[in-house]
């Protein structure tokens, strides 16, 4: 009678352990596929970089230093680091914009040299920001002469100002679409100034379409360099230059380029601003690094270095639609 007694409580004690094995097991097996299914989430991002060497340390190679990233505050995986020499074909954007004083016409020549001497197999794309759409006069191409023969002096008339000059930089990155993955840039010739709302809304935290042309060139990879010279329009209120020249450092910051600046008059010759480019891009790289992190919105990016003497700017994250 005993053992007939015992029979159901070994029997539950049966049951509660077959249960216990399988919630255990279903744990498990909903944790590896939770893994799984971030792994397989997990997308590559490539970001640009440009690398400066201190002058004290002037013979550190380029495969000795040491790059860690991180995103939104994690750790992530690099890829490849693509890049490094004067040799790397590019893709280069070069908008001029077409209201800006006489006197650039003076610095065509000297762009048109720096687009022919740019690496054999560089895609150029050379267009002009003006009313209207973006006037594109040699679309993206790898004869490099026939995009150096497009570029002409901007016509510098106050009646050829563009809306603002940020709604065609966002209409140029566009065009990236249909390019290679690796080095992107564009060199922007500009005022920088976007009084389309306003003078009140003309400072680089003001402008939603400089917002939108960081946001896009930061999505697709694009660095942004920027030569500043005034337009007719610009040049007779100083007291703006400081906020078109803030919003051209702020488009470069953010987007891993360069903003170059002679005063706030006309440069007096692009020389240094090209000798300027010139370095920066041999010094830039494409770095591919897997990213976990798949919401859509601003994620931010640091990269770091822990070679002595090292520095790098890169931007300060991508936006995901």
């Amino acid at each position: 009678m005993k053992k007939l007694h015992s029979l159901p409580l070994a029997l539950t004690s049966v049951l509660l352990l077959t249960l216990f094995t399988f919630e255990k097991a279903r744990a498990q097996n909903t944790a590896i596929t939770s893994a799984e299914g971030s792994r397989a989430a997990a997308k590559p991002v490539t970001i640009p970089l440009s690398i400066r060497v201190k002058d004290s340390n002037p013979e550190i190679e380029f495969q000795t230093i040491d790059l860690t990233v991180s995103e939104d505050g994690e750790p992530q995986t690099v890829l490849s680091i693509r890049a490094m020499a004067t040799n790397s074909p590019i893709t280069l954007a070069v908008l001029i914009q077409d209201d800006l004083v006489s006197s650039v016409g003076n610095e065509i020549k000297p762009l048109a040299e720096f687009i022919r001497q740019l690496p054999k197999g560089s895609r150029i794309m050379t267009a002009y920001i003006r009313t209207g759409s973006l006037q594109v006069r040699q679309k993206f191409t790898t004869d490099l002469e026939k995009a150096s023969k497009s570029l002409r002096p901007p016509t510098g008339f106050a009646s050829a100002a563009p809306y603002n000059p940020y709604v065609e930089v966002i209409e140029a990155v566009k065009r990236f679409e249909s390019q290679p993955a690796g080095r992107r840039a564009i060199l922007l010739l500009s005022d920088g100034l976007d009084t389309s709302r306003g003078i009140d809304s003309s400072g680089p935290g003001d402008s939603l379409d400089l917002q939108r042309a960081i946001n896009e060139a930061q999505r697709k990879s694009i660095a942004v360099y920027a030569f500043y010279a005034p337009t007719v329009g610009s040049q007779n209120f100083p007291l703006l230059i400081g906020n078109a020249q803030s919003s051209l450092q702020r488009l470069s910051d953010e987007t891993g380029g360069r903003a170059f600046f002679q005063g706030t008059a006309a440069p007096v010759s692009f020389d240094p601003f090209i000798k300027g480019l010139d370095r920066s891009l041999e010094k830039q790289v494409a770095l591919t690094f897997l990213s976990t992190h798949i919401n859509k919105g601003f994620h931010r990016i640091a990269v770091r270095s822990s070679t002595p003497g090292v520095e790098v700017s890169h931007p300060s994250g991508y936006f995901v639609k």
